[in-house]
């Protein structure tokens, strides 16, 4: 069934200092969480914007470019796989997202973050359900967290080859968790999830040499690429 279709969203807030706000990254079993915060800039507006899931990656790169370029202030924020560890997903999150507008360049005034809770932070904000699809300022942050946290993983797999990491994201695919298995997890594995607990009691840690022998797969790489 066809999840019910949101109504368009009214921000209560009406000035420009307005700071989106999305994460990437609670899904995968390695890796930091990404988030970003966008302020959008009304003199050069964007054509285009929309929830990083549902556009190309030729698409999403050239919206990342422009977003760049052309908003007023944006600003990643992050929390690396040991503060995942310590925290949990959930408070890591968060905190990753107060990082994220903490950096902005110019104070906002008013914050919307995508999904049903707001961090506990100083300032005004609503949480958006699905505000990657519904306001251009969320859309434009998960449009950079998203390209960011991509960009990682191809620079991990080359670190560490024989995960398939540029392609599956670090999400828990058939190919993710065989290599675990097999390769043992790397430091950048989140050893509070439990897929790396147990290759890491089965398999240990990771060795150069090992991928050399992974066995060919017919396992889909991308089942969880657009869970966040």
């Amino acid at each position: 069934m066809a999840g019910k279709e949101l109504p368009p969203f009214e921000c209560r807030y009406q000035g420009w200092r307005l700071a989106g706000v999305d994460e990437v990254g609670r899904g995968p079993l390695i890796g930091a969480v990404v988030t970003a915060a966008v302020i959008l800039d009304p003199e050069r507006p964007i054509q285009g914007l929309a929830d990083s899931k549902t556009l190309t990656e030729k698409r999403r790169l050239a919206l990342y470019d422009e977003i760049v370029e052309k908003a007023a202030a944006w600003c990643l924020g992050r929390c690396e796989p040991g503060e995942i560890d310590q925290l949990n997903i959930y408070q890591a999150t968060m905190l990753a997202m107060k990082r994220a507008v903490d950096g902005l360049s110019i104070a906002p005034e008013y914050v919307l973050v995508d999904g049903n809770r707001c961090p506990n932070w100083r300032w005004p904000s609503e949480p958006v359900v699905k505000g990657d699809s519904r306001h251009p300022a969320i859309s434009a942050a998960s449009i950079i967290a998203k390209v960011t946290r991509d960009r990682e993983m191809a620079l991990l797999e080359q670190t560490y080859p024989g995960y398939g990491l540029a392609q599956h994201k670090g999400y828990p695919t058939p190919v993710h968790l065989e290599a675990l298995m097999r390769l043992g997890a790397t430091p950048e594995h989140r050893r509070s999830f439990r897929p790396v607990q147990e290759a890491i009691d089965s398999a240990g840690f990771f060795q150069p040499g090992r991928e050399s022998v992974a066995p060919e797969l017919s396992y889909p790489t991308d089942l969880f690429e657009n869970m966040d």
